[in-house]
């Protein structure tokens, strides 16, 4: 393993971040059981080897899981502290996939992309459960380096824009073209430009 001297907050943050990444198994695991079950699939991986199969046939059949994929690499050398290959990893993941995923996001096991290009930038949480439709992004604002909190089973629209240190609570919903820059009660559906609820479990 690669170590530091550097105790700046910066370099604290950092070893803070690539620390909570998960593994790089459990995560692609979880991963594709999410992806096999949003294409209507079966979603139950029978052990090892299938796993293998069912993750090396989706970064075949789907640009963004590839994507995501590389990204989970990506993490996991950075959560070793090897130098260089991660920024490898993170251009193919572009390049290949149109997905850019920044070293400070925390994306949980079990997240789905549904196809590239997506951005997600900034001290930015993604919780398990979370549907991200094409040309999203997820991030921060200008001069701020904090990002947004997505709880489980978020789910968002194609073109949808979620800037800035806000949470998006559980099954929420951001719609298509939406733009978020507050908080979002968890169960609300947003839409509009700037972005804001419009329904409400139990309201």
């Amino acid at each position: 393993m690669f170590r530091s001297d550097d105790d700046s907050p910066s370099a604290r943050l950092r070893r803070e971040i690539r620390s909570r990444h998960p593994g790089l198994r459990k995560a692609l695991g979880a991963d594709a059981r999410a992806a096999l079950k949003h294409r209507g699939d079966r979603h139950e991986l029978e052990g090892g080897m299938d796993t293998v199969i069912q993750i090396l046939r989706l970064c075949w059949v789907s640009d963004a899981f590839l994507g995501q994929a590389l990204y989970r690499v990506k993490a996991a050398l950075q959560r070793r502290g090897v130098p260089v290959l991660p920024s490898l990893f993170h251009r193919l993941a572009i390049m290949l996939a149109g997905v850019a995923i920044d070293d400070k996001v925390i994306m949980h096991p079990g997240v789905h992309i549904l196809h590239g290009p997506v951005v997600i930038g900034g001290v930015t949480e993604i919780h398990a459960g979370v549907v991200i439709a094409p040309f999203a992004s997820i991030g921060l604002v200008a001069g701020d380096v904090g990002g947004p909190t997505l709880e489980e089973n978020v789910r968002v629209g194609t073109s949808a824009s979620i800037l800035g240190r806000l949470t998006v609570g559980a099954g929420a919903t951001i719609g298509a073209n939406a733009a978020v820059f507050s908080d979002v009660p968890a169960g609300a559906t947003v839409v509009g430009v700037p972005g804001r609820p419009t329904t409400e479990h139990g309201g």
